[in-house]
């Protein structure tokens, strides 16, 4: 069964994926479905990725309410700027932050977290300096950056991920 099904919830969420994407339900996307639930998590074993280990499920919990205000919060300030609510405020900048985290999973998640929000985008990672260079839409200054992405995001991914 492992052999036919590697990780099975892949599955079972790629066929659910494809189905709800390509409306309506015909025999057609189906198989389709099937088969994409079948082949894409065969090609994931050849990866061969490593095992999760996940700690700290309160801290996912208040990651993700705190990632969810944010996200709102980022919404809101970028459709100011875009419908012209804030003339003559908004400066774009890069931020240079240095990174404790070494994890791949939460640099991975880091980075999902960091481009969710409109108005940041991460734009690069290097491995030597252990940093990232974050692009933010309104820029208000380095050191804020700086201590928003290690306080509200870095500390709690690396109790997460250690």
């Amino acid at each position: 069964m492992s052999r036919i099904l590697p990780y099975p919830l892949l599955s079972l969420g790629l066929a659910a994926t494809w189905l709800l994407l390509n409306a309506p339900l015909t025999p057609v996307t189906v198989l389709l479905a099937g088969l994409v639930g079948l082949l894409v998590p065969s090609v994931m074993r050849a990866l061969r990725p490593q095992t999760v280990r996940l700690r700290a499920p309160g801290t996912i919990l208040r990651l993700a309410a705190c990632v969810l205000t944010d996200v709102l919060r980022s919404n809101l300030d970028v459709a100011g700027i875009i419908l012209g609510l804030r003339r003559g405020e908004r400066r774009s900048g890069f931020v240079w932050v240095p990174l404790e985290l070494s994890s791949e999973y939460g640099l991975t998640v880091l980075s999902i977290i960091m481009t969710s929000a409109p108005g940041t985008l991460w734009v690069q990672y290097d491995s030597h300096t252990r940093g990232m260079l974050l692009h933010v839409l309104d820029f208000e200054g380095g050191d804020e950056w700086v201590a928003r992405v290690k306080d509200r995001y870095e500390r709690p991914l690396m109790e997460i991920f250690p």
